[in-house]
């Protein structure tokens, strides 16, 4: 009899741990305290990316940081409080925004996302295009000289990864988009990235877990666990026990409280994103883009078209700072000056948590307080582009197989 396994968390990393878990056989519970229609999984830039290959701490983000975080319209904000999690968070940070943690994460998350890249494909094969997957890569777009050098130099590194790049002139980048006006200095086209509808993945993700046996009890609350010795026999919620032989927590932002439960530690800070989507854009890009300078994912989806970014550390119920969405919506008339849509109202304003871990790498792994235990988590802004492969991780390693790629990088434990 197959062995049965439980999923707390039903964003885009915990359906995709439950797709791949069923296909060898296991019975799957997700636990969701939603009814997976909104969150990270849902607003997102949609990018499934090798571009990215740089973990979030780099040498000078503190320093940038420090600059922007005190004002509420900048890409980069933390909101002054005191808290001892987000504190002991601040130095592990620190501590990791360096040359050698580059040097160190880049191969490992270049390794995953080139997995997670061709993984994405065949689930749209196995499930349907249904969520508007396209191939025509993404633009990084520069305004200023600083900024171009610092593009050129990761174009050279990405070149030592495999990850084929081309440096293109303003001329070239509007030849691209030939519907609306671009004013850049230049960019940098990264043909492999692809982009997609996130929440439209989601939805076929759902669907086709539900036709294929996979519990989905939502609108559910963990409250505690059962254990026996190193072993979680249950997940206690406010709608009943649910016994497991194997746990998996993949809850996002959420994750270190549940962890608690377990007596497991967890460094991990939500990091709000906003985003907006416009319907039927009458001259709409045809390239998704990253305004560099600016620190904005541009996404065409189709004839709609999704602008996002910013990141605000602020905890699990800041309100919505509408200012910020506001800067958002002003950098892209920057870029795009005669772009057909109006600023952002209140109304359209949309807001998700994305999960940082202090080195801009993600945690997969088993954790050794347990026998039974997996944790997938603190993506960051990767969710989507490494949702595929930490599902196919995820199962491995529950199986006890040897993964595909070195996850020692992810180590749930290494900031202990």
């Amino acid at each position: 009899m197959s062995k049965q396994v439980v999923i707390v968390g039903g964003g885009v990393i915990g359906l995709s741990s439950a797709y791949y878990l069923q296909r060898a056989g296991y019975q799957v519970t997700v636990i969701e305290k939603g009814d997976i229609t909104d969150g990270a999984s849902f607003g997102n830039a949609g990018y499934v990316s090798p571009s990215h290959f740089i973990p979030l701490a780099t040498p000078g983000i503190v320093a940038q940081g420090m600059r922007w975080m005190l004002s509420s319209t900048s890409p980069f904000y933390i909101k002054p409080r005191f808290n001892w999690d987000l504190l002991r968070w601040l130095l592990a940070f620190y501590k990791k925004a360096n040359a050698a943690n580059v040097e160190h994460g880049a191969p490992h998350l270049n390794n995953i996302l080139q997995m997670s890249r061709e993984l994405t494909v065949d689930m749209r094969d196995q499930l349907g295009n249904s969520f508007r997957m396209q191939e025509v890569g993404c633009l990084m777009l520069y305004k200023n000289a600083n900024t171009e050098k610092h593009e050129l130099e990761l174009a050279e590194e990405a070149a030592h990864f495999k990850v084929d790049t081309k440096v293109l002139t303003a001329q070239e980048i509007q030849a691209m988009e030939p519907d609306v006006e671009v004013n850049v200095r230049g960019g940098i086209l990264y043909p492999s990235d692809c982009h997609l509808h996130p929440g439209d993945f989601m939805a076929t993700l759902k669907k086709h877990l539900e036709q294929a046996g996979v519990k989905l009890q939502l609108n559910t609350t963990v409250t505690d666990f059962e254990k026996n010795g190193q072993k979680i026999t249950a997940v206690i919620t406010d709608k009943g026990k649910f016994p497991c032989e194997e746990l998996v927590l993949a809850n996002g932002s959420w994750l270190p409280l549940t962890a608690k439960l377990l007596g497991v530690d967890l460094l991990l800070q939500a990091g709000k994103g906003y985003s907006m989507t416009y319907q039927n854009v009458a001259r709409n890009l045809r390239h998704p883009s990253i305004l560099v300078d600016d620190r904005v994912a541009m996404t065409p989806m189709g004839n709609d078209l999704r602008m996002g970014g910013t990141m605000e550390i602020s905890g699990l119920d800041s309100p919505t700072l509408v200012k910020r969405a506001q800067a958002i919506f002003k950098a892209v008339k920057n870029y795009y000056p005669d772009l057909p849509v109006e600023a952002p109202t209140e109304k359209r304003i949309w807001s998700g948590l994305r999960p940082l871990s202090p080195d801009g790498l993600p945690y997969i792994g088993r954790h050794s307080k347990y026998a039974n235990l997996t944790m997938a988590g603190g993506h960051a802004m990767l969710g989507v582009a490494l949702a595929a492969a930490t599902g196919k991780l995820v199962e491995e390693l529950v199986g006890d197989k040897k993964p595909t790629v070195d996850v020692s990088a992810f180590d749930v434990e290494r900031f202990r």
